[in-house]
């Protein structure tokens, strides 16, 4: 059980700007994990193993990507107890995102807005810190799994994101045990494009030609999986799914584990958070008002994609009850982050555990 309770260090930490926060708690985990002062936060494992996408997880409960962009914490975040822990966006090159103010709250609604725009460090330092981390050194047979997200350039045209993707790929691809495929933050200009019919396929085509080259040089085969936004509508949720399905399942119809989806990134609907302060602020919102659009969506996916197809469900886990849900919409993991920062690490066993409880009901 984590030593400092974190109603204490929330209420220091929502006394500080957003994002200063959030560099304050990641900087105090790089510099405390693996030691003992890693006891303040760190939790046991819940153990309920399940295989999905020819991964065995040690639980179903993962942290999404964005918290830690540059992989710097990937030990410290471990620690909480997660079953997977995915860390990025990371782009070919460092760039430093958007303009300041960039985060902010929404406490009434539990929610956070966001325009970071993929600010990181670039491939060569998440590398580095990648290779770094205790959990990814030979022998040490973690069974915690990693997640690596990647993304594109700001500067880099649309019309290119492709070369930008396969950069990426070909870095992450023999320290990941799966990759993400980041095509859906609202905070890169017209990134969500490549959701559509013709941009996907062209997109996953190449992605796929590249992995076959990956496989064969590093003798593994991971699967990669694709992050959507919860504001595509039945109509697009449906191509994304035929189009997933024609590369993620064999000529019998049923899947490769080859290619997995990510459900959901964050909204640009505000109808939830009306005439709450910062509502307007442009980017994307996260947290408990994404719940249930993130879930029509799982939704949708499962049934277009049938059983057997790897879904990952997140937006607005904020509690055990709420990582249940998500699994009988269909997911078959869960990941979170705006539950993280306002229920504290305690959220990570209790989503782990009611989900074990539920399914052995």
């Amino acid at each position: 059980m984590p030593l400092l309770p974190y109603p204490l260090a929330r209420h220091v930490l929502f006394g500080m700007d957003p994002e200063k926060a959030h560099e304050l708690t990641l900087h105090s985990i790089a510099r405390a994990q693996n030691t003992p002062l890693q006891w303040a936060w760190c939790s046991s494992r819940v153990s309920d193993p399940v295989t999905v996408a020819g991964i065995e997880f040690p639980n179903r409960v993962g942290l999404a990507a964005g918290l830690d962009k540059n992989a710097l914490c990937i030990d410290g975040l471990g620690a909480m107890g997660f079953g997977f822990v995915e860390v990025g966006t990371v782009t070919p090159k460092g760039q430093p995102g958007n303009p300041k103010p960039r985060m902010f709250r929404l406490p009434q609604a539990d929610a956070l807005i966001n325009r970071l725009g993929f600010n990181n460090d670039g491939l060569d330092a998440f590398l580095s810190n990648v290779k770094q981390a205790r959990c990814r050194q030979p022998g040490t047979h973690s069974p915690m799994k990693l997640g690596l997200n990647i993304g594109k350039n700001a500067t880099t045209d649309i019309a290119h994101a492709a070369d930008d993707y396969l950069t990426c790929l070909d870095g992450v691809y023999p320290h990941a045990d799966y990759v993400t495929i980041n095509i859906s933050s609202p905070n890169t200009q017209n990134l969500r494009s490549l959701q559509t019919d013709a941009a996907l396929d062209a997109l996953l085509d190449v992605l796929s030609q590249r992995r076959d080259v990956l496989a064969s040089r590093h003798g593994k085969h991971i699967p990669l999986f694709v992050k959507i936004a919860p504001d595509l509508d039945e109509a697009q949720v449906a191509s994304v799914a035929m189009t997933l399905k024609r590369y993620g399942c064999g000529a019998n119809g049923q899947p490769n584990q080859a290619w997995g989806v990510i459900a959901t990134n964050t909204t640009l609907d505000r109808t939830a958070v009306a005439g709450m302060p910062h509502a307007q602020e442009t980017g994307g919102l996260s947290g408990r008002p994404v719940f249930e659009k993130s879930n029509q969506v799982i939704r949708q996916l499962r049934a277009a994609l049938g059983k057997g197809f790897p879904i990952v469900g997140v937006g607005g886990i904020l509690s055990g009850a709420d990582a249940v849900t998500k699994i009988q919409c269909g997911a078959d993991l869960v990941q979170i982050y705006t539950g993280l920062i306002y229920k504290g690490p305690g959220l990570v066993s209790e989503s782990a555990s009611s989900i074990k409880k539920s399914l052995r009901a």
